[in-house]
Formats: structure tokens, C-alpha cells, sequence
């Protein structure tokens, strides 16, 4: 699946990028950040939405498989 992001263009985001805007933005969206988009856009850094993507891959979270 060939995902772009909405604000900077940047291609193939990966799964695990692809796994956090639907965890945190919700399931059904339609528009996916790269993680330094997203970062911005939730005004965090890119460290705290890996460490958060470690934290669901260790809950089992299927997001993250």
C-alpha cells in the first residue's frame, strides 16, 4: 500500500507510520502524516510517537503487527 503524506508529500510511508496516525487519529482516516508531520500536528516529538509505537507493539496492539 503506497501511503503519502497529506502535508509534506513524502512517499511509502512505512507500517508502523501508517499504524500510528490510525492510533491516534482513528481507524477510518483518510489522510496519514509522516512522523514528522504528525509530531508537529500533535505538537510532541517524533521520539515520544516511537516510544508510543513501542509501547502498542508490546500491548499487542494489531496496528503494529
Amino acid at each position: 500500500m503506497k501511503i503519502e503524506c497529506v502535508c509534506c508529500g513524502r512517499k511509502d510511508l512505512d507500517k508502523d507510520t501508517a499504524g500510528i496516525n490510525k492510533k491516534l487519529l482513528g481507524l477510518d482516516i483518510k489522510n496519514f502524516y509522516c512522523m514528522g508531520c504528525l509530531a508537529s500536528y500533535l505538537d510532541t516529538t517524533v521520539e515520544d510517537l516511537n516510544e508510543k509505537i513501542e509501547e502498542f507493539k508490546d500491548e499487542g496492539c494489531k496496528l503494529f503487527e
